[in-house]
């Protein structure tokens, strides 16, 4: 019996407490607990990003100092050049002054100049000899003026005859110097009929062609092809004596040998 009175005692008590009644006061008194929490939680944020405004505030405020630091240096450094380019023009003014002066000292000694008489030097003339008058002879008491010679005939064909002797030497020393005789060098290429025909003998027929202002120079032997050989000679001739037609016209006579000519190179001597 007391066992169960005190069971009911215990539920007295959990009756008598109005927690389980005012549930909802309780859950306000919760919520507002952990709004205040978070309320400081808030206020902290908004301290710190004070700080860091304020921090920003600052920075800024010295970065607004190193500029107007800087366009303090920016305008000695103006101020500097505008000093430098004043003693600049001041040294070019003094330049300008005296390059006028100079100027002015070179003009000034050319009037002078121009002003006073220029030393002109004249060649003197060579004085004329005046020729030589023959005295003339008059015996007394001949009037007779046939024998007087006034324009001097006897001398011109004295002078004519003089000049005449001079040139007459002239042109015997001019005979006897040796003419130029012009010359060239040809070169030729005799072409046989065929394999067959006898070289040597070809080359006895082309030398034994003789004439005055011909020379028979070296010979050779250039192959041509299907074993046929060319002979090429040489020659010098005088152009007033022999030309290249005279000696195509001699060498063809011999035609049971000679094919054709060919003139290879011709050169002036």
């Amino acid at each position: 019996m007391p066992k169960k009175s005190t069971k009911m005692s215990g539920l007295q008590c959990l009756a008598t407490e109005n927690v389980w009644f005012d549930k909802q006061r309780y859950d306000d008194a919760e919520k507002c607990f952990y709004e205040g929490a978070n309320g400081t939680a808030a206020k902290e944020r908004e301290f710190n990003a004070i700080l860091q405004d304020i921090a920003k505030s600052r920075q800024n405020i010295l970065q607004s100092l190193n500029g107007s630091s800087s366009h303090g240096a920016g305008d000695q450094e103006l101020v500097s050049r505008m000093k430098g380019m004043e003693l600049e023009n001041q040294t070019l003014h003094k330049v300008v002054e005296e390059m006028r002066a100079a100027l002015k000292k070179l003009e000034l000694r050319v009037a002078s100049l121009e002003k006073s008489p220029a030393a002109v030097t004249c060649a003197k003339a060579a004085p004329v000899k005046a020729a030589p008058v023959k005295p003339v002879k008059v015996e007394n008491g001949d009037d007779d003026d046939s024998d007087i010679d006034l324009f001097g005939s006897d001398d011109d064909e004295e002078a004519e005859r003089i000049k005449q002797e001079r040139l007459d030497a002239y042109a015997a020393k001019k005979s006897k110097k040796p003419a130029l005789i012009a010359k060239s060098s040809i070169l030729l290429d005799v072409k046989p009929w065929d394999d067959e025909t006898d070289m040597g003998k070809l080359e006895e027929c082309v030398r034994s062609v003789q004439m005055d202002g011909l020379l028979w120079g070296a010979s050779k032997l250039v192959p041509v092809g299907y074993g046929i050989k060319k002979l090429q000679i040489n020659c010098v001739v005088e152009d007033d004596k022999v030309g290249t037609d005279i000696l195509e016209e001699e060498l063809t006579k011999f035609e049971d040998y000679i094919q054709s000519i060919d003139v290879a190179a011709f050169n002036k001597i």
